[in-house]
């Protein structure tokens, strides 16, 4: 099983369209990868899909960076009793 942070970076790929080798944790989805606030929303709700998990959306539309949202649904997961781990 990928990490969580591989896990982010693909769905971002997917729903972006870009190339998972070029996301960085620091990127930020709207400055540096141009995720438009529809697409945001797309990916709040595919992540919670990858993942098997509910988020607060609120929340999640305020995690700016790939890395936070990584750990963001970690955490997410943790609370929710999902193992991130094989």
């Amino acid at each position: 099983m990928a990490s969580v942070l591989e896990r982010v970076v693909a769905v971002t790929a997917r729903v972006l369209r870009l190339d998972p080798a070029e996301i960085r944790p620091e990127h930020s989805f709207a400055a540096d990868l141009g995720a438009e606030s529809v697409q945001s929303i797309e990916l709040v709700a595919m992540f919670e899909e990858e993942f098997g998990i509910d988020m607060d959306e609120q929340e999640a539309l305020s995690v700016e960076t790939v890395g936070a949202a990584a750990e963001y649904i970690a955490g997410v997961c943790r609370k929710q009793g999902i193992p991130t781990e094989p």
